[in-house]
């Protein structure tokens, strides 16, 4: 067991190891763009069921019968007996949880289960994990015991919040991917609107032309339709889409919708108004990137293209003051 822990621990078995696995991110890191495949007809395959799913639950709502579960799935038999058997859903979930896993594209109740089970069993794992590496293997020897097991907590921490990164990582791309898109489907939905075209039908056609652009965009417009197709009252479903995307330049689009549809007020004006203002926002947002850059480069510019350049400018003078002395 010594021989193991030591070559285990030999630095450079383990350099080695942070080599083959930096060539390994590298390679995929380029080759990742040339494997995408587009997963635009899984998505929009994914959201067409939910019309029924969501045309079931009003039914069952009129019926007295409803479920307090959003969206059916097929769950998971074992995750949700973990959750139900230790009560998980009291205790890490609230209405904030259930949001930001919307907002992320996990709407499905086994979504909401995975990552529950996952909060409650990663810090137990990591937890194993940094006991096994630090006091079995004998790293951190030379630490006192206080601070070795204040790193094994420390690791079960970040287990418990890795979920939570996850979650939040997988918000911003979607966010990002939405934002971008967003004036370009308001100027399309405001086509649809001028030429007379309903609100459900401009939705529906602005997703199947944006599709390309942001999938993500396209998903939440083709909920956002059957919402409206199915929903009793159509306030609602233009505010769960402010709310599942959790932006404000969309909760100001759909909060517009509302009050044109509550006064009758003409709703082309407000979306080229909202068009033109997420637009310029975009712009606004590439010059700050922009004007950022120059301080971003002076690092690097210091640390490899001024060394170079001193040694271009410099060594041809030095060696001829080498020859001469």
């Amino acid at each position: 067991m010594s021989d193991v822990a030591t070559s285990l621990t030999d630095p450079a078995l383990l350099f080695a190891i942070a080599v083959a696995i930096a060539v390994f991110a590298t390679c995929y890191s380029l080759a990742t763009p040339f494997l995408e495949r587009g997963d635009l007809d899984k998505r929009m395959k994914a959201v067409s069921t939910e019309r029924d799913q969501i045309r079931a639950r009003e039914r069952a709502r009129m019926n007295a019968e409803a479920s307090k579960t959003m969206l059916r799935t097929q769950n998971n038999q074992s995750v949700r007996n973990i959750v139900e058997r230790f009560n998980l859903r009291q205790a890490l979930v609230d209405d904030n949880t259930v949001n930001r896993l919307r907002a992320a594209g996990l709407r499905s109740q086994n979504a909401l289960n995975m990552f529950l089970v996952a909060r409650f069993l990663l810090p137990f794992l990591f937890l194993t994990l940094a006991i096994i590496w630090i006091f079995v293997l004998g790293n951190l020897a030379e630490r006192p015991f206080a601070i070795r097991i204040l790193a094994a907590v420390f690791f079960a921490y970040v287990g418990f919040y890795l979920p939570n990164i996850y979650v939040s990582n997988r918000v911003t791309k979607r966010q990002q991917s939405i934002k971008r898109a967003w004036p370009d489907a308001l100027d399309l939905m405001l086509i649809c609107v001028e030429s007379g075209i309903s609100m459900e039908a401009a939705m529906r056609r602005v997703a199947e032309e944006v599709s390309s652009q942001s999938a993500e965009l396209a998903e939440e417009l083709v909920l956002t339709t059957a919402e409206l197709s199915f929903l009793p009252d159509r306030r609602v479903a233009l505010e769960n889409l402010g709310v599942r995307t959790q932006l404000d330049t969309v909760k100001n689009v759909t909060q517009a919708l509302i009050q044109a549809e509550r006064y009758g007020t003409p709703m082309a004006q407000a979306l080229r108004v909202l068009a033109q203002e997420g637009r310029d926002e975009r712009m606004n947002e590439a010059e700050k990137k922009a004007a950022a850059l120059p301080p971003k480069l002076t690092v690097p510019m210091i640390l490899f293209f001024l060394p170079v350049l001193v040694a271009v400018i410099l060594g041809p003078a030095g060696i001829q003051v080498a020859d001469r002395f």
